[in-house]
């Protein structure tokens, strides 16, 4: 009986020290998790910081090509370092970073359709015609590009549009198909017209007419955002905001060439954009300088695009800089204003949004 109960004991004891073995092993296993877990946290924290700042000194860096570019030329063209992917990959290589890759893209906002340019501000009550004609010759042609499409009316897009821009809210629509804040305000939430400038893009598709699937890109239908802006704000008198909505024919991708031309004479803007790109080879900066430089590509004789939508010269630029690390990666995008000091005469770049993703 004694020996049955010392065996008792020590098979409790056993029990104990098996169970006091475990917790100490549980703990240690939790604490080494624990430590993983913040070694690796920290890890991913410090690449996290080494990537913004990677992507911040990328925007910074085609904020300084953009500033070095306005000391060289007047106009601004492909031709240009800041479209330039080997110009840009020389400035990247030079900066300090001893991990990780950084790219860098600049494009130009007035190579795009200023949407707010649809409306003659500041007064923000009348149709730009030159502009509606725009708009037309590039919403026209998309009819054909997908089925979804073939029902869609250009005249009451455009009219919805200027409607949702201008100031007259309480006044009669726009033509067929306009609307103003009584027709979204039936909605479930209602909402109102902007009745002003766009602040952003993803504005247009809360506008009357305008499909979600023409902004964003249907099949072989590039969306319609990537050749729209709501830059190109410039100072009238009174200090008043307005906007002209020249397009920069240097810059301009070939949908935006094609609706600068009647409907009958679309095809022609590869003529265009084929002439930019041999004149884009030349050292000859000064090829592009006058916007007419058109009228010399092949089958151009006696054409004419209305000067009022044309430019060379652009100020507003949009900045994408992708910094990578460790399998990690990190976008900023900035759009920039270049100008003139008053006081100290210097050029800088005005940030006007900066995104980071």
């Amino acid at each position: 009986m004694k020996k049955k109960c010392i065996a008792n004991k020590r098979g409790i004891a056993l029990l104990i020290t098996i169970t006091v073995i475990m917790l100490f092993m549980t703990v240690a296993v939790e604490l080494n998790w624990k430590m993983r877990s913040v070694v690796l946290s920290t890890a991913a924290m410090r690449d996290r910081l080494m990537l913004k700042h990677m992507a911040s000194s990328g925007i910074h860096a085609g904020m300084a090509m953009l500033i070095s570019d306005k000391h060289q030329t007047e106009s601004d063209s492909l031709q240009d370092n800041w479209a330039d992917p080997e110009a840009i990959e020389a400035v990247l290589n030079d900066m300090p970073f001893s991990g990780g890759k950084l790219t860098l893209k600049i494009s130009d906002e007035l190579g795009k359709i200023q949407i707010n340019a649809l409306v003659k501000f500041p007064e923000g009550r009348l149709f730009n015609n030159f502009q509606k004609m725009l708009w037309y010759q590039f919403l026209t042609p998309l009819k054909s590009r997908a089925e979804i499409f073939k029902e869609m009316e250009p005249i009451s897009i455009i009219n919805s549009i200027k409607d949702w821009l201008d100031s007259g809210d309480n006044e009669a629509i726009t033509g067929l198909g306009g609307a103003e804040s009584a027709y979204y305000g039936s909605f479930d939430p209602p909402y109102r017209s902007r009745n002003g400038p766009l602040p952003h893009l993803g504005e247009l598709v809360l506008i009357k007419g305008v499909p979600h699937e023409l902004f964003h890109g249907l099949g072989e239908t590039s969306e319609i955002s990537k050749y729209m802006t709501v830059y190109g704000a410039t100072r009238s008198k009174g200090n008043k905001l307005t906007y002209e909505g020249r397009i920069n024919i240097n810059t301009a991708a070939l949908p935006i060439l094609a609706a600068l031309l009647p409907l009958d004479q679309q095809e022609l803007a590869q003529s265009i954009y084929d002439y930019r790109a041999e004149i884009s080879k030349l050292e000859n900066t000064d090829a592009l300088a006058d916007p007419a430089w058109y009228k010399n590509a092949p089958g151009f004789s006696g054409i004419k695009i209305e000067p009022k939508l044309l430019t060379t010269r652009s100020d507003i630029f949009s900045i994408e800089s992708t910094a990578s690390l460790n399998e990690m990666k990190m976008t900023t995008f900035a759009v920039v204003e270049r100008r003139k000091e008053k006081k100290s005469g210097k050029w800088i770049c005005k940030i006007l949004n900066w995104q980071t993703k």
